[in-house]
């Protein structure tokens, strides 16, 4: 059975709403079995953060360093992917002009 277009739209929200709220629900239980403080000793002093949040700065930083890496070879791939197209072009063009000169038989 196909579902017309606007009526799947609305379940994939409702779906995405109740993903968000488990997510939601999960983390805040998350927080609170784990709100006990831990110090932090870096070179310049300490400072004392709850676990969960600790923990939530943690995989953030994480995740925004994986995003910059990914970025970068992306945009690498990009870069390569360019110039390859570029040569691509020179080669087709060459190849055009290679088959307009007429062939000269010696025989």
């Amino acid at each position: 059975m196909i579902v017309p277009k606007p009526h799947r739209e609305k379940k994939m929200r409702i779906i995405t709403y109740i993903f968000l709220l488990i997510i939601l629900i999960v983390g805040v239980t998350f927080a609170c079995l784990n709100a006990e403080p831990v110090t932090i000793n870096y070179y310049v002093g300490k400072h004392s953060l709850a676990l969960s949040l600790l923990l939530a700065l943690v995989f953030a930083i994480g995740a925004i360093l994986g995003l910059i890496v990914g970025s970068v070879v992306l945009l690498k791939q990009k870069t390569k992917n360019i110039h390859l197209h570029n040569r691509l072009k020179l080669a087709e063009k060459e190849l055009a002009n290679l088959r307009t000169i007429p062939l000269k038989d010696n025989h």
